[in-house]
């Protein structure tokens, strides 16, 4: 008897919900006010220059979703360009570090959200949590999806409420639209490229996308579609705040508050408040949940090729999920919250990241140039669209190291 295979129950609308799920969030709630800092009035700008970056490598996802509809997907996309079993496999394990990891700092922030509101031992609470997001991915895709779908309407219906009670400031654009464009004399664009650096980790997670691959309907078509789909609303979204904010409040305020949305939020007493706190309460619970389904399904892919322990490549028949997948990577996660120094660990993150993505890119690179034009649906980018991807990477790592220097 085969063991059974997982619920493909996701349709576009839903995996386009959750891809700007697992990017609208934390990072950029907490980003906006550096990002300022660097560039100024020209963080717009600096907001549009990410998401084109952002979306070279999200071109790339795309078509090798629909070339390779598997749920182990940056360690596939490896493998099938490089024929490299080993470096498929590293890639796999970087990969679900990356989201166990992630899941782990946002498990810790939620509960120092809850203990801000009530008595709660930070055991006790991490376990619970943990616990929690482990039995609603494995309870079901569907189920899962649509919480994270629930979540994502509140967190971006958040950041439309704040643009709304601001949007009066729009009636200043016209008059203050130079300051929009730096001068090159001043320096200024120096300042944009190291606020796109910055908000570069406000746009990863699309990557997660792909590992939803069989559980998608009509995946060939579907996948890519939401890929480029969330990356373009995303950054509609944090561009259209972002201008707002640097027309309503004066910089400095927004560089010196830990909380930029709470200072746009102000209009409003109780979303300055009991808002940001449920937002940011809900934003810690979605990131974890994104993180700990993406991790069990890039285990459970990988097993099925024979790249991790077999037994995590099993579903279970109730709820056809990988079940066992997902409570390791619970575990896990619960582990990680309890015993290690996350800080250091959450540095690395971006940077692995940024790795794979130059990995995958490269990946398409090579599989284009034995294979350009396969027959089957799905986008099909030129052939210097990857490189270019895998050259934004390694240039951006490169910043990354130069600004430790």
């Amino acid at each position: 008897m085969s063991a059974p295979e997982l619920k493909r129950s996701v349709t576009l609308p839903f995996l386009i919900l959750y891809g700007v799920g697992t990017m609208v969030g934390a990072g950029f709630y907490a980003l906006m006010g550096k990002v300022v800092g660097e560039a100024g009035m020209a963080a717009p700008l600096a907001f549009v220059l990410t998401g084109l970056l952002a979306a070279v490598s999200a071109c790339s996802f795309a078509e090798l979703s629909s070339r390779f509809p598997v749920s182990a997907g940056a360690a596939q996309y490896v493998r099938e360009g490089f024929r490299n079993i080993p470096l498929s496999t590293v890639t796999g394990w970087l990969v679900i570090l990356t989201g166990v990891v992630s899941a782990a700092t946002m498990t810790v922030a939620v509960v120092g959200f809850l203990r801000d509101a009530m008595p709660l031992n930070d055991v006790v609470g991490i376990l619970l949590f943990a616990a929690a997001m482990t039995a609603i991915a494995a309870w079901g895709v569907g189920e899962s999806v649509a919480v994270v779908t629930v979540i994502t309407v509140v967190e971006v219906g958040a950041l439309v409420y704040v643009f709304g009670i601001n949007a009066r400031a729009l009636a200043d654009l016209p008059a203050r639209l130079p300051e929009f464009w730096p001068s090159v004399s001043t320096g200024g664009w120096v300042g944009i490229f190291a606020a796109a650096f910055l908000s570069f980790y406000a746009f990863i997670g699309f990557e997660d996308m792909v590992n939803m691959a069989e559980e998608v309907k009509d995946v060939r078509r579907t996948m890519p579609t939401a890929v480029i789909a969330s990356i373009a609303l995303t950054t509609f979204l944090y561009v259209a705040v972002i201008v707002v904010a640097v027309l309503a409040i004066p910089a400095e305020t927004l560089v010196g508050s830990a909380t930029p949305v709470a200072e746009l939020a102000r209009a409003s007493g109780w979303m300055s408040t009991t808002g940001v706190w449920v937002v940011s309460l809900l934003t810690g619970i979605n990131g974890a949940l994104v993180q700990v389904i993406m991790a069990s399904r890039v285990a459970y892919g990988m097993a099925k090729r024979g790249q991790a322990p077999c037994w995590m490549g099993i579903g279970n028949p109730a709820t056809r999920t990988p079940v066992r997948a997902t409570i390791l990577m619970g575990a896990i996660v619960a582990a990680l919250a309890l015993f290690f120094p996350l800080t250091t660990l959450a540095k690395t993150t971006s940077a692995i990241i940024l790795l794979i993505f130059a990995g995958v890119n490269l990946a398409l690179w090579r599989v284009k140039g034995r294979d350009p034009d396969p027959d089957g649906d799905g986008p099909r980018y030129p052939r210097a669209l990857p490189l270019a991807g895998f050259a934004i990477c390694i240039a951006v790592l490169a910043f990354q190291g130069w600004l430790l220097l």
